[in-house]
């Protein structure tokens, strides 16, 4: 027994551990706490920038389409206004008429002209509703373009 007893001794004399600094652990903390703050910092400005240029974008879009939206009222409005004199020109040209035939011809004419005159006008108002679409939609497709470039960018 003496024999284990002295061997165990010296083998406890041989091991060394190791020390442990506190210092050098201190530092390596707030080396990984101050680089998070600033990861942080860094996602907040991102996220910042990121909502002030959707709020940008959106006001932009706002005022775009209220503008659309007037130009397309007034082209509505125009096109009314135009089926409107047709119609009481034609109520004014029936009223004048003398004899059936002439009532015929009158109706035949309105009709043709009536529509030549719808086909125009749905022309017209596909250009405006077009430019309105294109309009409104650009900023925000201009904005996602952006953020989708940023995004692979990073």
């Amino acid at each position: 027994m003496s024999k284990t007893t002295t061997k165990t001794s010296e083998t406890i004399e041989n091991v060394e551990f190791p020390s442990f600094d506190a210092s050098k652990a201190t530092d390596q903390i707030r080396a990984f706490a101050e680089k998070g703050v600033e990861q942080s910092k860094e996602a907040y400005a991102k996220l910042k920038t990121g909502a002030e240029e959707t709020q940008k974008v959106l006001e932009s879009t706002y005022e775009t389409a209220k503008t659309v939206s007037g130009d397309v009222s007034l082209k509505t409005i125009a096109i009314l206004r135009a089926n409107a004199e047709a119609n009481f020109s034609h109520l004014e040209a029936l009223v004048g008429a003398k004899t059936l035939s002439e009532v015929v011809e009158l109706q035949t004419a309105f009709l043709r002209k009536g529509a030549e005159m719808a086909v125009e006008q749905a022309k017209d108002f596909q250009a405006v509703a077009s430019k309105a679409v294109e309009d409104v939609s650009k900023p925000v497709k201009t904005a996602f373009e952006k953020a989708f470039k940023d995004i692979k960018a990073a």
